[in-house]
């Protein structure tokens, strides 16, 4: 099965032992959503999504605010574990941006998953250390004084995980890399000029990551 293969090649699901990596995509349920929530913050516990195809935006958020677009994720990028470890509501918000498909490992499949075998709450919760790694790098990010070096490291961290065309508005760019929408503008422009991206309506094609990263970890003014 095409979606087995892609999980098994990237992503947190890969680099467990093949016993716990067959388990666990025996039980997955291979899912499809298009345009819309996976799930979001508040809903009931439940169990986790595995990235297969398509690009998923991660909506998060401290108690009591609104959740905010913060990251894309990709194939082999796996979400939601938090329920599984505190048993609490999700606390964030995972969205199809166009269409996208997940392999869902319930959560009462994890619970038989982990009560045969101990050792998988370690590898559930190794998702948390992938999720925490991302978040300080969008918080690193986030603190580049340089508006026009935020929108590179925004573009840049997309193709990270396999996106080199990306369904995002200006006005997401700005939101993601905390900038004006005149400031996305203005850069994207220089970005395209400058041979490294294409700009069409509410996308973005990353022509040269390479460029984006060196630009994005320079000491320049915008």
């Amino acid at each position: 099965m095409e979606a087995d293969r892609i999980l098994s090649e990237a992503g947190w699901l890969s680099h467990m032992i093949p016993e716990f990596r067959a388990t666990v995509l025996r039980h997955a349920i291979l899912m499809r959503f298009v345009d819309e929530l996976v799930f979001r913050y508040g809903d009931p516990i439940g169990g986790i999504y595995g990235l297969v195809a398509g690009t998923g935006a991660m909506n998060l958020a401290p108690l009591d605010e609104t959740p905010r677009l913060i990251h894309l994720s990709g194939p082999g990028i796996w979400t939601g574990e938090e329920c599984f470890i505190s048993r609490q509501h999700r606390r964030g918000e995972l969205r199809a941006l166009g269409e996208l498909w997940l392999m869902h490992l319930p959560l009462d499949a994890m619970d038989r998953i982990a009560s045969l075998n101990p050792e998988a709450i370690r590898a559930f919760a190794n998702i948390s250390i992938s999720s925490m790694e991302t978040l300080v790098r969008v918080i690193y990010d986030l603190q580049k004084p340089q508006a026009d070096r935020r929108i590179a490291a925004v573009l840049q961290r997309t193709t990270s995980v396999g996106q080199r065309h990306i369904p995002l508005s200006q006005a997401d760019i700005g939101i993601m890399a905390n900038a004006s929408r005149q400031q996305v503008n203005a850069v994207l422009q220089r970005f395209v000029a400058a041979g490294w991206i294409e700009h069409q309506y509410r996308a973005i094609t990353v022509k040269d990551a390479g460029a984006l990263y060196n630009f994005a970890a320079g000491d320049g003014s915008d």
